[in-house]
């Protein structure tokens, strides 16, 4: 009987030594091959590394101000396919705007500066851009890298499928859907929201200097992105507002920025107020085919006469084919008025636009601007009355001296 267990124990040692040599074998080659894939890996992240930094003075920091990446020249030059014309998104006095993809196939949109302080620009880029990357809002186009060389300032944003507001309002391609009355109402509620946290919410505030149908993209689900903030200016609670250069588009510039060149939140309320004309209409801010139908030029004056003449169907975008709400039309128009009105003290600020965009606060303020434009204009004519008088009278007074006693 011991012979016997003695047999079977020591036949079955020859089957345990090949498991367990198999076994061995197989976590050998597995490790080997792990190995492999982790050097061929590391060589192919240097190879790339090489490929990317090549440009004079640039520095490879991938990883900047928390999760802002700081991309490489050559990385965005091989996205945008060496910013090829057939790429470019759209063009402004910032520069022009690529679209690109990246080697993990995500879709960017690049803009690449034509105009940034030298020398000794980059650091005050990078501070600026330290600072627009913690403007993070649902309605505000997030910043995803940057890059600078000593001679390229580029930022890159992600790629917004349905484009700008602009685009669809004007120039969309044979088959391409129009936008519907409840989505123009969306996309003029989220701007406004976006708007309002650059101005009420950041420190410093942010003027974003250059609102219109242009700088309003839209993403996959047609929600508004206010885009372009980026480049727009930094201002100190501490101050009221500041001289500078004056940026934006013809048409959109509140009327006092464009003669004294100082900007605040109302300038930015008073090109929104255009926008939200845009959006009504379709049309743009200026345009000079009106001067055929000897109409006014200005949007905003286009739209003045009308709503006075209470022609508010005439106002209307005619690619909505009377598919929308009249009273929603109406409601939308007062506030834009009220946003364009000339003295910047009396605009609403963002805060009370979005709250009237949602039905709340509207009638009063506008029965107020009602009556005061009613004075306006009659006091305007009494002292046009008055004036032609005057002159009248000074020219019967200089007969009478000139004709002598009677």
């Amino acid at each position: 009987m011991a012979w016997l267990n003695y047999f079977c124990s020591s036949s079955q040692k020859p089957k345990v030594g090949i498991i367990v040599g198999i076994i061995g074998g197989f976590i050998i080659l597995l490790l080997f091959s792990s190995l492999l894939f982790f050097l061929c890996k590391g060589r192919r992240k240097g190879y790339k590394g090489e490929v990317f930094v090549d440009v004079a003075g640039e520095v490879d920091r991938r990883i900047a101000f928390g999760q802002l990446k700081r991309f490489a020249w050559r990385e965005l030059q091989l996205a945008t396919d060496s910013f090829s014309e057939k790429n470019i998104l759209g063009q402004g006095g910032f520069g022009k705007v690529y679209k690109g993809v990246l080697s993990d196939n995500t879709k960017i949109a690049v803009k690449r500066l034509t105009d940034f302080e030298s020398p000794g620009g980059d650091a005050a880029f990078q501070r600026e851009v330290e600072m627009i990357s913690v403007a993070v809002h649902r309605n505000l186009l997030r910043l995803i890298g940057f890059c600078t060389t000593p001679t390229e300032r580029l930022l890159v944003y992600p790629f917004m499928e349905n484009l700008s507001v602009a685009y669809r309002l004007r120039e969309l391609k044979p088959g391409e859907p129009v936008l519907d009355w409840p989505t123009r109402k969306r996309i003029a509620l989220g701007a406004a929201r976006g708007l309002e946290y650059l101005h009420e919410h950041c420190n410093p505030k942010i003027i974003h200097r250059d609102v219109k149908a242009a700088n309003v993209l839209l993403d996959e689900d047609f929600e508004a992105v206010v885009g372009d903030f980026g480049l727009a200016k930094l201002v100190d609670v501490r101050r009221t507002n500041v001289t500078t250069q004056v940026r934006g588009t013809m048409g959109h510039i509140a009327p006092e920025y464009l003669s004294t060149g100082k900007s605040s939140e109302r300038t930015d309320v008073f090109g929104y107020g255009i926008m939200l004309l845009e959006l009504v209409t379709g049309q743009r801010a200026i345009d000079f085919s009106r001067l055929e139908e000897e109409d006014d030029v200005l949007l905003l004056d286009h739209v003045k006469k009308l709503e006075r003449e209470k022609k508010l169907d005439a106002i209307v975008d005619q690619n909505l084919n009377e598919n929308y709400n009249i009273e929603e039309v109406e409601a939308m128009i007062q506030v834009a008025l009220l946003c364009t009105q000339a003295s910047p003290e009396e605009r609403p600020a963002m805060s009370e636009v979005v709250r009237m965009l949602e039905g709340e606060g509207l009638a009063e303020r506008w029965e107020e601007w009602q009556h005061v434009e009613v004075t306006r204009r009659q006091e305007y004519e009494r002292l046009q009355r008055r004036f032609e008088w005057g002159e009248d009278s000074l020219y019967n007074q200089d007969a009478i001296e000139l004709s002598g006693g009677r």
